[in-house]
């Protein structure tokens, strides 16, 4: 395998696929099993399709998910397009038949690579990773109740799929600014088999509005703070789009039991 000769500190640009399972914490023990094998089977089936050999590519097991890279000499095209297409029939497919629909969450980033013993790393990888666990996808694949849901980072939209292509449209996708633990980042999402999702873009406040009630002028158009994940099945059902320091925008959501927004004024004043 290409990658067994690699130095531990010899970096190569490689295409970084994160794949995560929505929901993964309401399958029982029992369940899991039967969820990472359709993970595994979804994977390979389509890594065939697309006539990727699976001994080309390195893949990590992550429990209720993938992280994958892929070498250079393979065109990051062929996994964004006919791997993609391929990815999604599979799973749409297999979910027709299964209690649980299995719902996955994959990102994709071209960067530096590094491989060790262990596993893979550099901040290509924490990118891809990030993505993959973003609100926004995690949201979106729950909102939509959807089988797939495929994030890209900016670079890699750019160079790859806004030129087009074979199983490519760049027309599909939307854009989102959204703050990651590395910093803030434009990402990419779609999908698949669908027309371009909608973020639930916020608009900022006039600065005489903002001046009037005291709180800063929303952040630019569409940016979403990742500093609290959405809900894919894991949390609690609610989603927030921050549209200023002080002002969070709700958007299908239904709250359940009380909720204070805004400040708190008095002494009675609980830390969250």
């Amino acid at each position: 395998m290409e990658h067994d000769a690699l130095d531990a500190g010899e970096a190569r640009y490689e295409l970084v696929i994160s794949v995560d399972a929505r929901g993964s914490g309401q399958y029982s023990d029992a369940e899991k099993p039967l969820m990472r094998r359709q993970i595994y089977d979804v994977l390979e089936t389509a890594f065939a399709q697309a006539g990727v050999g699976r001994n080309a590519v390195h893949l990590e097991d992550r429990g209720d998910g993938v992280l994958i890279s892929v070498p250079g000499r393979i065109a990051a095209a062929r996994l964004l397009g006919l791997w993609m297409t391929e990815l999604h029939e599979k799973l749409r497919l297999d979910n027709r038949r299964e209690r649980r629909p299995l719902g996955l969450r994959v990102a994709m980033h071209v960067g530096p690579v590094r491989h060790d013993s262990e596993g893979i790393s550099g901040d290509a990888v924490n990118l891809a990773c990030g993505l993959a666990d973003s609100s926004v996808a995690r949201h979106l694949l729950h909102r939509e109740q959807a089988d797939l849901v495929l994030a890209v980072s900016d670079s890699l939209y750019r160079e790859v799929v806004a030129p087009g292509g074979k199983f490519i449209d760049p027309d599909r996708f939307s854009s989102a600014r959204i703050t990651l633990k590395g910093g803030e980042v434009t990402a990419w999402f779609q999908l698949p088999g669908r027309p371009a999702p909608a973020l639930g873009q916020t608009t900022a406040p006039s600065s005489s509005t903002a001046a009037a009630s005291g709180s800063p002028a929303a952040e630019e158009d569409g940016h979403v703070d990742d500093g609290a994940d959405g809900d894919d099945g894991d949390g609690d059902g609610r989603a927030g789009y921050r549209a200023g320091r002080d002002m969070n925008v709700f958007r299908d959501v239904a709250f359940e039991r009380s909720v204070h927004i805004g400040h708190t004024i008095g002494t009675d004043r609980r830390k969250d």
